[in-house]
Protein backbone atom coordinates (compact mmCIF):
# COMPACT_ATOMS: atom_id res chain seq x y z
CA UNK A 1 0.00 0.00 0.00
CA UNK A 2 1.18 3.60 -0.99
CA UNK A 3 1.59 5.99 1.82
CA UNK A 4 -0.82 8.78 1.91
CA UNK A 5 -0.16 11.97 0.08
CA UNK A 6 -1.26 14.74 2.62
CA UNK A 7 -2.17 17.96 1.18
CA UNK A 8 -4.53 21.67 1.58
CA UNK A 9 -7.80 20.91 0.05
CA UNK A 10 -9.08 22.21 -3.27
CA UNK A 11 -12.77 23.19 -3.88
CA UNK A 12 -12.94 20.95 -6.56
CA UNK A 13 -12.63 17.81 -3.35
CA UNK A 14 -16.02 19.05 -1.41
CA UNK A 15 -17.49 16.04 -3.77
CA UNK A 16 -15.00 13.44 -3.17
CA UNK A 17 -14.86 14.53 0.36
CA UNK A 18 -17.84 14.30 1.32
CA UNK A 19 -18.67 10.68 -0.93
CA UNK A 20 -15.36 9.39 1.10
CA UNK A 21 -15.64 10.56 4.85
CA UNK A 22 -19.34 11.84 4.70
CA UNK A 23 -21.07 15.35 5.97
CA UNK A 24 -20.61 16.94 2.27
CA UNK A 25 -22.21 20.26 3.90
CA UNK A 26 -19.07 20.32 6.00
CA UNK A 27 -16.62 19.99 4.15
CA UNK A 28 -18.46 22.68 1.52
CA UNK A 29 -18.32 25.28 4.58
CA UNK A 30 -14.90 24.25 5.22
CA UNK A 31 -13.99 25.14 1.61
CA UNK A 32 -15.79 28.38 1.73
CA UNK A 33 -13.97 29.30 5.16
CA UNK A 34 -10.41 28.43 3.26
CA UNK A 35 -11.43 30.70 0.60
CA UNK A 36 -12.10 33.29 2.95
CA UNK A 37 -8.74 33.24 4.93
CA UNK A 38 -10.69 31.90 7.86
CA UNK A 39 -9.02 28.22 7.71
CA UNK A 40 -7.13 25.38 5.83
CA UNK A 41 -8.63 22.28 5.28
CA UNK A 42 -5.99 19.59 4.95
CA UNK A 43 -7.03 16.22 3.29
CA UNK A 44 -4.74 12.84 2.89
CA UNK A 45 -5.19 10.98 0.00
CA UNK A 46 -4.64 7.51 -1.77
CA UNK A 47 -4.25 7.90 -5.35
CA UNK A 48 -7.22 9.76 -6.29
CA UNK A 49 -9.24 7.95 -2.85
CA UNK A 50 -9.25 10.88 -0.04
CA UNK A 51 -9.04 9.33 3.26
CA UNK A 52 -8.81 11.62 5.86
CA UNK A 53 -9.40 15.57 6.64
CA UNK A 54 -8.15 17.69 9.42
CA UNK A 55 -9.26 21.55 9.56
CA UNK A 56 -7.52 24.16 10.56
CA UNK A 57 -9.45 26.64 12.61
CA UNK A 58 -8.17 30.36 12.14
CA UNK A 59 -10.91 32.22 13.59
CA UNK A 60 -11.10 32.85 16.97
CA UNK A 61 -12.85 30.01 18.91
CA UNK A 62 -16.24 29.74 19.10
CA UNK A 63 -16.42 28.21 22.91
CA UNK A 64 -15.64 31.66 25.16
CA UNK A 65 -12.98 29.19 27.73
CA UNK A 66 -11.10 28.50 24.77
CA UNK A 67 -11.27 31.75 23.49
CA UNK A 68 -10.73 33.35 27.02
CA UNK A 69 -7.28 31.44 27.64
CA UNK A 70 -6.07 30.59 24.46
CA UNK A 71 -6.34 33.88 22.44
CA UNK A 72 -5.53 33.43 18.62
CA UNK A 73 -4.14 30.45 18.98
CA UNK A 74 -5.59 28.06 15.92
CA UNK A 75 -7.13 24.87 16.74
CA UNK A 76 -6.88 21.84 15.02
CA UNK A 77 -10.25 20.65 14.55
CA UNK A 78 -12.49 17.28 13.05
CA UNK A 79 -9.81 14.77 12.45
CA UNK A 80 -11.13 12.08 10.46
CA UNK A 81 -9.63 9.14 9.23
CA UNK A 82 -11.56 6.17 7.02
CA UNK A 83 -12.12 3.08 9.60
CA UNK A 84 -9.85 1.02 7.33
CA UNK A 85 -7.25 3.54 7.13
CA UNK A 86 -6.71 4.09 10.83
CA UNK A 87 -3.68 3.20 12.79
CA UNK A 88 -1.68 3.91 9.22
CA UNK A 89 0.13 6.76 10.42
CA UNK A 90 -2.35 9.06 8.29
CA UNK A 91 -3.89 10.99 11.30
CA UNK A 92 -0.80 11.94 12.67
CA UNK A 93 0.90 12.53 9.22
CA UNK A 94 -2.26 15.33 9.05
CA UNK A 95 -1.68 17.08 12.47
CA UNK A 96 2.36 17.19 11.61
CA UNK A 97 1.46 19.13 8.32
CA UNK A 98 -1.06 21.46 10.07
CA UNK A 99 1.97 21.93 12.28
CA UNK A 100 4.51 22.71 9.85
CA UNK A 101 1.55 25.27 8.32
CA UNK A 102 1.10 27.06 11.64
CA UNK A 103 5.06 27.00 12.23
CA UNK A 104 5.64 28.55 8.44
CA UNK A 105 3.12 31.10 9.17
CA UNK A 106 4.87 32.16 12.59
CA UNK A 107 2.52 30.81 15.11
CA UNK A 108 3.75 29.48 18.37
CA UNK A 109 1.07 26.84 19.75
CA UNK A 110 -1.57 24.94 18.03
CA UNK A 111 -4.52 23.55 20.29
CA UNK A 112 -7.17 21.27 20.09
CA UNK A 113 -10.31 20.00 22.08
CA UNK A 114 -10.98 16.30 22.00
CA UNK A 115 -13.52 13.96 23.07
CA UNK A 116 -13.22 13.06 27.18
CA UNK A 117 -13.97 9.75 25.80
CA UNK A 118 -12.32 9.64 23.13
CA UNK A 119 -9.37 8.01 24.40
CA UNK A 120 -7.91 6.48 21.43
CA UNK A 121 -7.54 10.30 19.96
CA UNK A 122 -6.18 11.81 23.05
CA UNK A 123 -3.17 9.08 23.25
CA UNK A 124 -2.38 9.90 19.77
CA UNK A 125 -2.50 13.76 20.52
CA UNK A 126 -0.32 12.93 23.64
CA UNK A 127 2.00 11.02 21.61
CA UNK A 128 2.39 14.38 19.13
CA UNK A 129 3.66 16.36 22.38
CA UNK A 130 -0.28 17.71 23.05
CA UNK A 131 -0.43 18.39 26.67
CA UNK A 132 -3.26 19.49 29.18
CA UNK A 133 -4.07 22.79 28.77
CA UNK A 134 -4.26 23.48 32.59
CA UNK A 135 -8.13 24.84 32.37
CA UNK A 136 -10.64 21.88 33.28
CA UNK A 137 -13.02 20.14 30.56
CA UNK A 138 -14.32 22.19 28.27
CA UNK A 139 -18.32 21.78 26.50
CA UNK A 140 -17.64 22.14 22.76
CA UNK A 141 -20.57 22.01 20.01
CA UNK A 142 -19.98 19.41 16.94
CA UNK A 143 -22.28 19.57 14.24
CA UNK A 144 -23.66 17.54 11.94
CA UNK A 145 -26.14 17.07 9.00
CA UNK A 146 -29.05 14.79 9.10
CA UNK A 147 -30.33 12.81 6.38
CA UNK A 148 -33.24 15.55 6.00
CA UNK A 149 -30.96 18.26 5.52
CA UNK A 150 -30.86 19.54 8.84
CA UNK A 151 -27.92 20.52 10.87
CA UNK A 152 -27.88 19.76 14.54
CA UNK A 153 -25.52 20.94 16.94
CA UNK A 154 -24.56 18.91 19.96
CA UNK A 155 -22.68 19.22 23.08
CA UNK A 156 -19.95 17.35 23.64
CA UNK A 157 -17.29 17.34 27.03
CA UNK A 158 -14.08 17.68 25.86
CA UNK A 159 -10.01 17.94 27.19
CA UNK A 160 -8.20 20.77 25.64
CA UNK A 161 -5.12 20.27 24.90
CA UNK A 162 -1.95 22.63 23.41
CA UNK A 163 1.42 22.43 21.49
CA UNK A 164 4.37 24.01 21.53
CA UNK A 165 5.38 24.75 18.19
CA UNK A 166 9.25 25.09 17.25
CA UNK A 167 10.48 28.25 15.47
CA UNK A 168 11.31 27.91 11.77
CA UNK A 169 14.71 28.78 11.37
CA UNK A 170 15.38 30.58 7.90
CA UNK A 171 18.15 30.33 5.86
CA UNK A 172 19.63 33.45 4.39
Amino acid sequence: MTEASIRPAEQTDAVPLGAALGDQRYFEDRLTRQAKGLGVLFTAWRGRTPVGALYLWLEDAEEPPIRGHLPGVPLLTHLEVLPDQRNRGIGAALVRAVERHLADHGHARGALAVRTDNTRAARLYRRLGYRDWGHGTVVCYSERTLPDGRTVSEPERCHVLVKGLPPVIRQR
